[in-house]
């Protein structure tokens, strides 16, 4: 029997997954706690770089981990510690695109993880949550870039003329994945129209091709 202070490492190395699930979800709870202004913007998305380690961390298990997923993951924590220290609003447009890139990556690699053999792990079906999770997180820094080079891209019923928050943005890339058209932000700028329309074909293949290959692949069973 191992010591109990190795249990949660060895509990984390079974279910990677689920824990940056969690991180992400913590996350997401925590965002009602800042406002619009760019110091506590800043912080909440400094606590991103903590999905950003967990990112690193679990794509170690997928069949792409390569150098260069790990050179994206220190780029943009660089550049998003680099914002927040130097109060640079336009340095944070940068740190977004390097973070989209390394939350795409990191899907890629997670459903690379979740088709690499023929049998689905309880930590797969968390993979399958987790990679939602980060392609929700990749648009939604695009769409922050969007509208830092495009002012106006987005418009809602309320404070139609103002720019949306990280909050908003977040929501209204969940609301377009998922597909409820719950969300009353909406893109009227051609490149926030552009991304929209992506993000809606990327999560209908999304459910199409990964959620169902899982489930069938499940087949009743589950691999511990």
């Amino acid at each position: 029997m191992k010591p109990t202070r190795y249990y949660f490492l060895t509990y984390f190395k079974r279910v990677p997954s689920a824990w940056l699930l969690i991180v992400q979800l913590c996350i997401l709870i925590s965002l009602p706690l800042y406002n619009n202004s760019f110091e506590e913007q800043a912080m909440s998305w400094l606590l991103g770089t903590l999905a950003l380690i967990m990112v690193a961390l679990v794509i170690r298990n997928s069949p792409i981990f390569t150098k260069t997923g790990m050179t994206l993951v220190v780029l943009a924590m660089t550049l998003s510690i680099w914002a927040v220290l130097s109060g640079r609003e336009d340095l944070l447009a940068y740190a977004h695109i390097c973070e989209a890139f390394v939350y795409f990556y990191g899907a890629a690699a997670m459903a690379m993880y979740m088709f690499d053999d023929h049998e689905v792990t309880r930590d797969e079906l968390f993979a399958a949550a987790a990679v939602f999770t980060l392609l929700v997180w990749g648009f939604a820094f695009l769409y922050s870039v969007c509208q830092q080079w495009y002012p106006g891209s987005f418009t809602a019923s309320v404070d139609s003329d103002a720019p949306r928050s990280w909050l908003d943005l977040l929501f209204l890339s969940f609301a377009i994945l998922s597909g409820v058209g719950m969300s009353d932000i909406l893109p009227v700028s051609p490149p926030a129209r552009v991304l929209t329309a992506i993000e809606m074909f990327g999560g209908v293949m999304y459910l199409t091709l990964v959620v169902t290959r899982l489930l069938g692949m499940a087949n009743g069973k589950l691999k511990r």
